[in-house]
């Protein structure tokens, strides 16, 4: 397993404008087609679980702040957008921030019922991959944001986001199922925050 690399993400309060959210849910709808049209879902999946694609997405997004704030955005767009298309494109997005996040398993059982999938599986697996970022690790960093993106053949990515209070910064997590071989030995594809 390979690390990509670490990058610091400052917390910072506040929301993105209506305006630019409407925007990064266009344009990353747009690009997510793109490249599951001609790369297919299994593609996209491996580049969302990059932590410096994904901050590239973001910032080609319009959220060119360096900070925390663009993991929340970036997918909430993602799920805004890619939703009503889920079935179409093959990708659902599951989870969120806050409380969105305490919906995943409920999301995952009811994608695996029309796709034939193994829900408790995949909502053991969002259980697993949010308890070793959160506890397993021992950072001091506790999340805040699961997201859980799922294929229709059920390849999957997650991406979370824990916050530190006492040093004001965020971390990001990538996972992609292509990549994990074991939950607890370097079964991640990036982290991203302080070293």
């Amino acid at each position: 397993m390979k690390r990509s690399g670490i990058a610091d993400l400052p917390l910072h309060g506040g929301r993105v404008p209506d305006w630019l959210g409407q925007r990064m849910t266009l344009l990353g709808t747009a690009i997510t087609e793109t490249i599951v049209h001609h790369y297919g879902p299994s593609a996209f999946l491996s580049r969302l679980s990059d932590p410096f694609w994904f901050q590239a997405l973001g910032a080609v997004m319009g959220m060119d702040w360096h900070s925390s704030g663009i993991t929340t955005s970036v997918m909430g767009a993602l799920k805004r957008g890619l939703g009503p298309r889920a079935d179409e494109i093959g990708l659902h997005i599951c989870g969120g921030r806050g409380r969105f996040s305490r919906n995943t398993p409920n999301e995952l059982r009811a994608i695996a019922n029309r796709r034939g999938l193994d829900g408790e599986e995949l909502v053991r697996t969002s259980r697993l991959t949010a308890r070793v970022d959160n506890n397993a690790i021992a950072d001091g960093f506790q999340i805040y944001l699961h997201t859980f993106v799922l294929t229709s053949s059920g390849e999957w990515a997650v991406v979370q986001q824990g916050l530190n209070d006492q040093s004001g910064m965020a971390r990001r997590y990538h996972w992609h199922s292509a990549s994990v071989r074991d939950f607890v030995a370097e079964p991640h594809t990036g982290i991203v925050g302080e070293h």
